[in-house]
């Protein structure tokens, strides 16, 4: 099947900004662009032309560093969580490092069903993801080795891709809140679960909506607390039935965000996500983090901890639970891991 669908917003040149050489102490803020993969082919086999948005920060004659968002974010919100280490003599220092942001497909400014393809829109998945990024180093942004890739739960299931789908692009990995095997047990089921929900409402219309449809909300909530917080912080933050009403008023509250389409889609690219037949093939150092209290990750299953065994130049960094952890969300956290990572970075040949 081919896909061609226009994208009138975009530049035919496809790179929309051009990198500017400065000095150390100038370096730029934040810089954001979109390269246009014309001929990109899903796994599926639908060919259309695919807007893979990103961001830069730092000096792009620095060492090169990947850096992947989770399921519904995109690569700027990635910022601020990670600024200690960008500042001045931090492990990633802007001076010295050229630091790359990409929204994955289906999120943020990259091609997605809201685009106006909604359902029609290629059921994408994670190599999709890590094919299109590896473009957009490559054609896009003239990068040919990275010191590192770095992904947060969804971005850090796409660093084990990385890993395994190109071994000798990089000199590290770091994936967080993830584990390197098949998408099962409750991390699918409460996907699922969210995907069906959100179809069974008569307002999805096969996805031809238009307005959000209200189950979405109440699916989004479920999984929000379902699958991530922590028990000792859900305990610490709603631990009396008065602030646990509160916290779901709240959340309820909120104005519903996001596209109905694109929510099913994100949650659906998991779907045959296992790198575990291909860890043979990964020759990068890694450093994999998750935390003890991680609901989508159980480290009571063994999973992470015993592919860092199967490894040549691995370690494995588990964050005790406590009631500042907040589940699988504790990774986003960088001052539980930083330390681990400062010490990990340094032994890290540049290959």
């Amino acid at each position: 099947m081919i896909l061609v669908k226009a994208l009138p917003c975009l530049s035919r040149i496809g790179l929309m900004i051009a990198m500017t050489t400065l000095p150390a102490a100038a370096q730029p803020g934040p810089q954001s662009g979109d390269f246009v993969l014309r001929d990109f082919r899903f796994h599926t086999g639908e060919v259309m032309a695919l807007r893979q948005h990103y961001t830069t920060l730092g000096n792009p004659k620095g060492e090169a560093v990947l850096i992947l968002h989770g399921t519904g974010g995109t690569g700027a919100g990635m910022i601020g969580g990670f600024q200690p280490l960008f500042a001045a003599g931090a492990p990633l220092d802007t001076a010295s490092h050229f630091i790359i942001l990409p929204d994955a497909i289906g999120h943020g400014g990259s091609s997605k069903p809201s685009d106006g393809m909604k359902a029609g829109f290629p059921r994408y998945n994670y190599d999709d993801m890590v094919q299109a990024q590896y473009r957009l180093l490559t054609e896009g942004l003239g990068v040919r080795h990275l010191r590192l890739v770095i992904g947060n739960s969804m971005g850090g299931m796409e660093t084990w891709v990385w890993g395994v789908n190109y071994p000798a692009m990089m000199d590290g990995l770091v994936p967080l809140a993830s584990q390197p095997a098949a998408m099962a047990s409750r991390n699918w089921m409460m996907r699922k679960l969210v995907i069906e929900t959100i179809k069974a409402d008569p307002a999805y219309h096969n996805g031809d909506y238009t307005s959000p449809p209200p189950a979405m909300k109440y699916a989004q909530a479920f999984f929000s607390i379902g699958t991530s917080g922590g028990n000792l912080g859900w305990q610490a933050r709603a631990g009396t039935h008065a602030t646990a009403d509160r916290t779901v008023a709240d959340m309820l509250a909120r104005p519903l965000t996001g596209d109905a389409n694109d929510t099913i889609w994100q949650l659906d690219a998991a779907r045959d996500y296992d790198p575990a037949p291909k860890l043979g093939d990964l020759t990068a150092a890694v450093l994999a983090v998750n935390s003890a209290d991680d609901e989508r990750n159980p480290p009571e299953l063994g999973t992470t901890e015993a592919a860092v065994k199967r490894l040549k130049n691995a370690r494995y960094y588990l964050i005790p639970a406590s009631s500042e952890t907040q589940g699988h969300g504790t990774a986003g956290n960088v001052g539980l891991w930083r330390a681990v990572f400062t010490a990990w970075l340094a032994t890290v040949a540049k290959r």
